[in-house]
């Protein structure tokens, strides 16, 4: 059998009257006569089953159910008197859940301080982080399973029925062996990087920068030598160290210092050949708890800048 529906009037009366333990104090209080009140406190006794006052002429005492309810009572009714600016606050945004996904370059650069930063801000809004690649955030953002996803992607990339907010743009580099050859060029030839087995990442997780990058081979006459593929972007440096190829990388990538391997951009002519590429926050829809978060990341990227990579002796102009 289900458990009796106790209004919450009834628990207000009964915490006014263990309080006082006193029915006409108590009726005072509560703005009320003292008949009404005894009546609710004998129907709450009943609806419980059980007695909640030792009453004589003289005195009212608390039973031991009484002193167990007490507590959880004044709980029940700090929350009730809680729930009207609860309810303000989620509409605003002051509180909530947010589920953000992210790639793991994001990881490697803006995206700790910006978790602190937001924390900081909206302490009441619960962040839950996913780390995933591109092609399950837009599944998830699809299914409504995630909020939002910071994603890698190419200039240029517009999805379909999601806003996008650019946040960073960067080149590629190559991450090769530092015991390959090229790491040791004072010139890096195009034509001699694209002869180089390709460590790279399937063209499901991200297919535009995968195609970027595959135009860059066609558009010279070559086509890219795969000799491994690999999800997680610290997967292919590792292969790299490893010796399997060279890949290309975000130059964000750089902060994943894996030993083994030297990072570096080609100069001059070359350089012009090689793709950007960006990342954005995408979502679908809209909560107040994800409002708060596009303002917020958005007044730190107004004006993206194209990070610079740090300058190597041997990125010579080819």
């Amino acid at each position: 059998m289900s458990e009796p529906l106790i209004e919450l009037r009834l628990w207000r009366q009964f915490t006014a009257v263990a309080e006082e333990l006193h029915f006409g104090r108590a009726a005072r209080r509560l703005h009320m006569t003292q008949p009404p009140l005894t009546q609710a406190i004998a129907q709450l006794e009943r609806l419980l089953g059980v007695r909640l006052f030792d009453r004589t002429k003289r005195s009212v005492a608390l039973t031991a159910a009484g002193e167990a309810l007490l507590p959880q009572a004044r709980e029940l009714l700090a929350r009730a008197q809680a729930l009207p600016s609860q309810a303000r606050a989620a509409a605003a945004g002051e509180i909530g859940r947010l589920r953000l996904a992210f790639v793991s370059t994001v990881g490697f650069t803006v995206l700790p301080a910006w978790v602190r930063a937001f924390r900081e801000e909206h302490p009441r809004v619960q962040l839950d982080l996913i780390e995933a690649t591109g092609d399950v955030q837009l599944q998830g953002l699809a299914q409504g399973d995630i909020d939002a996803g910071l994603l890698l992607h190419s200039p240029g990339f517009a999805p379909a029925g999601l806003e996008l907010l650019r946040v960073a743009r960067e080149p590629l580099v190559l991450a090769l062996p530092e015991s390959h050859a090229l790491a040791q060029a004072a010139r890096l030839p195009l034509a001699a990087v694209l002869g180089q087995p390709l460590v790279t990442f399937p063209r499901r997780i991200v297919p535009s920068l995968h195609d970027a990058i595959f135009a860059m081979y066609h558009a010279a006459g070559r086509e890219p030598q795969v000799v491994q593929e690999a999800i997680q972007m610290q997967t292919i440096v590792n292969l790299v160290s490893a010796g399997l190829g060279i890949a290309w990388v975000p130059d964000s990538v750089r902060q994943f210092q894996r030993g083994g391997v030297a990072y570096r951009q080609l100069g001059g002519k070359a350089a012009a050949s090689v793709p950007d590429c960006e990342t954005s926050l995408a979502w679908a829809g809209a909560t107040p708890a994800l409002e708060r978060f596009v303002a917020f990341v958005r007044g730190r990227v107004e004006k993206p800048v194209r990070a610079a990579a740090p300058a190597h002796p041997s990125a010579a102009p080819e």
